[in-house]
């Protein structure tokens, strides 16, 4: 066979095989219309692990789910708010931590209203949940808040649980990241007993009945002197294990101990931990649980008792 002719007997095969092509993807997008990619309010996808705001409306013709139903602390940006980070990570150990969150107008917020005492809570805890910490930052003239907190490497979860004058209460979230050698730190699958400097904290209750009560003893006996602590005499900070949602949380009116009772919200079965700040004699101290809810979860009683030495 000529060189002509098999030149020739390649591009018709080559002819009939873009033709085919063709023809199927014609098939494919009248059955089940084109192909569309989820980004973030800014346009670009979020490959890099952090959370960000899901699609958006727009002329897609395809409305993102609303805020409402996503849990706190999983976006970055929510109605209009933004919380910014520096771009750098910080090193390892005690660092100061500075950001600012913006507003609608891209401008940084300098207006809060009062939630629980103060104007923005920020709770700070490592990926696998060790290192937690709930600090309150001070704001600057031009709103940058500023904090010191301890840092070991890995990468952590940074939480802003504010409420903007004239806008709605958010919970924004976003991840930092510490240089370092990681060493992961194990925790039990579920825990409702904790030891925490010399105080023996119990969680009683399921998240699945919407209600838990957590109950403080020091030295066996009852503690019923139980000091304020953000307007309640404790404060419970909830996380959902994998995406490390951002629970609601409302403590319930109660006595000064030895019960703090807890209204919660669980959005899905699963793991949580759960990180219950109380004050006594002047200190605050931090008690940690892990339960988990939905079918098959294990009872939220008679856990076993844990020590971190707070």
């Amino acid at each position: 066979m000529g060189t002509p002719l098999r030149v020739a007997l390649f591009v018709t095969a080559l002819a009939l095989v873009f033709g085919a092509a063709w023809g199927v993807g014609r098939v494919v997008e009248d059955r089940v219309g084109p192909v569309e990619v989820a980004t973030d309010e800014h346009g670009t996808d979020d490959a890099g692990g952090h959370q960000t705001e899901a699609a958006t409306e727009g002329g897609s013709g395809h409305a993102a789910a609303p805020a409402a139903d996503v849990p706190g602390g999983l976006q970055v940006s929510e109605s209009g708010y933004t919380l910014q980070l520096p771009a750098s990570g910080l090193a390892p150990g005690r660092a100061t931590l500075r950001f600012v969150v913006t507003g609608p107008d891209g401008e940084a917020v300098t207006a809060y209203d009062e939630e629980h005492e103060k104007d923005l809570h920020l709770i700070v805890v490592r990926r696998d949940f060790s290192g937690y910490q709930h600090v309150h930052p001070t704001m600057a003239a031009d709103g940058t808040w500023t904090t010191d907190v301890d840092l070991t490497p890995g990468s952590w979860r940074v939480y802003a649980d504010f409420k903007p004058t004239g806008g709605p209460p958010l919970t924004l979230g976003t991840d930092l990241d510490v240089p370092g050698r990681y060493a992961p730190v194990d925790h039990p699958g579920h825990r409702t007993s904790d030891t925490a400097d010399g105080y023996t904290v119990d969680l009683e209750g399921d998240l699945d009945d919407g209600a838990v009560t957590v109950r403080v003893r020091r030295d066996g006996e009852p503690v019923t002197d139980l000091e304020p602590y953000l307007g309640a005499y404790g404060h419970l900070v909830a996380l959902r294990e994998g995406d490390l949602a951002y629970l609601h949380v409302h403590p319930e009116d109660g006595d000064a101990g030895p019960e703090v009772p807890f209204a919660v919200e669980v959005p899905s079965a699963g793991g949580y931990r759960l990180f219950f700040d109380f004050k006594h004699d002047g200190v605050v101290r931090t008690a940690e649980f892990a339960v988990r809810t939905g079918p098959g979860a294990a009872g939220s009683t008679s856990g076993e008792e844990q020590s971190h030495g707070h």
